[in-house]
Formats: C-alpha cells, structure tokens, sequence
C-alpha cells in the first residue's frame, strides 16, 4: 500500500445544520491533539477511500450528532492554508431537514447556537467570513483562507 494511500486525506467535509434561527455547533473539547481545540465548528471531517463529498458528508453527520439528514445543499469551497498542517480542501454545507435524536459525540459538546450568536464564540476568523456568506447569499462560493497560527493573514472569495 502506498503512502499517500495510508494518509489521512486533506479533502474534508463540513456541515452547519439549520433549524429555524440556529446552526447545530460543536464545541471541540474531547481531543487533546486538535488544531481546532476549543473551537466552535461544524460537524464533517475527513473523506475516506472512495468516498465522495456527499457519501463523507451523510457518514461524518450521522458518526459524530445520530442524525441523518434529508436536505443539504453545498454551500461552498473552502481552501485552508496553515503553516501547522498540510492544505485543506473543504466542501461547506448546509442542511435543513433530518431525522434521529442527537446523541453523544466523542469529539465535541453538540450544541444549537443561535445564529446571531456565533461570531461571539471562540471561531477561526476565517469562519466568520463563510458565516456571513452562508447568511447573506446562496450563491456558490470558492474563499481561501491562509494562517499563520491562529492568525488569518489572507482571504480570498470567488462567488459565482
């Protein structure tokens, strides 16, 4: 087997689920190596073999909430650069409607934020720039996002 196929894939998923004024967030406090430590994010993560962004999206939603969602819609493409880890292609969606209970996650503390609410939680900067995306348009997005650290140092958007 290869080495690149031993790796963990840099393609990622994320989702924010929606219901009525609130996205379904997870405050990251389970892992101790976690470059999002403490953070407030989505749920998603990795692509496994073979997978494609949908099939990643469905596996990574229903391992870390229980649920199973319905409708989602793929918001955008977000490019991650950091001088800590290797590049991070990331496909962002939405989802509006799903079925199950939360359950417990190993990763996180779930919990519904109010939308109005995010931007004063512990969030990447880069964040805050697809948060205003996801509020303001539906149009597909490309945004490129370089770190240095923790330090959002430059962002691009392409919307089409």
């Amino acid at each position: 087997m290869t080495e690149a196929v031993l790796s963990r894939s840099n393609l990622t998923t994320l989702c924010y689920i929606m219901q009525d004024d609130k996205y379904l967030m997870m405050h990251r406090v389970k892992k101790e190596k976690d470059i999002n430590k403490d953070k407030w994010v989505g749920v998603g993560g990795h692509f496994e073999a073979d997978e494609s962004p949908e099939e990643c999206l469905l596996r990574e939603v229903y391992e870390e909430t229980g649920l199973t969602l319905k409708e989602w819609k793929l918001r955008g493409i977000v490019t991650f650069i950091c001088d800590r880890c290797q590049t991070e292609y990331m496909f962002l969606y939405t989802a509006t409607d799903y079925e199950g209970h939360i359950g417990e996650c190993n990763e996180g503390e779930l919990e519904w934020i109010l939308k109005k609410d995010v931007y004063n939680l512990p969030i990447w900067e880069g964040d805050k720039i697809f948060f205003r995306l996801l509020e303001t348009s539906d149009a597909f997005f490309s945004l490129k996002l370089r770190y240095e650290g923790d330090t959002l140092v430059e962002s691009k958007i392409n919307t089409y």
